[in-house]
């Protein structure tokens, strides 16, 4: 089956159409964006009277942080979302911090692939699935 053939994002990683362990969807996955990068701001306006540079390590930390311990960041959790191996098993710890140094690069991740993994989920092995 060729990626044209495809019917829906996972199938070709054998992952059901909807539902627990489906692809997290676009607009879930910005959200989850948003809910991070508003406590990062709210944060650093309260520590460091709002400094960019610090919003975007606060950000960095949160993610390193919370993907190998609760499986993905408070956005993630939030709306019903959790960060895999594509394989199965522990993310680690290598893999949240090579993930998220792309992550701040923006490029890799709005980059996807036909399952709509990005570039910096493909990098590193990981898939964002629905809880």
């Amino acid at each position: 089956m060729t990626d044209a053939e495809n019917t829906y994002p996972g199938e070709r990683l054998g992952l059901p159409v909807s539902g627990t362990r489906s692809i997290a969807r676009v607009g879930k996955r910005i959200g989850a964006l948003v809910i991070d990068w508003a406590a990062a701001v709210v944060i650093s306006i309260a520590f460091f009277q709002y400094d960019s540079i610090a919003t975007l390590v606060i950000f960095a930390v949160v993610q390193i942080v919370f993907i190998p311990t609760i499986g993905g960041s408070p956005g993630h959790r939030i709306l019903g979302m959790r960060l895999v191996m594509l394989g199965g098993g522990w993310v680690g710890l290598w893999r949240p911090i090579v993930r998220t140094l792309l992550l701040v690069l923006v490029i890799p991740a709005v980059i996807w692939d036909p399952d709509q993994r990005g570039l910096h989920d493909k990098a590193v092995g990981t898939i964002l699935i629905r809880a």
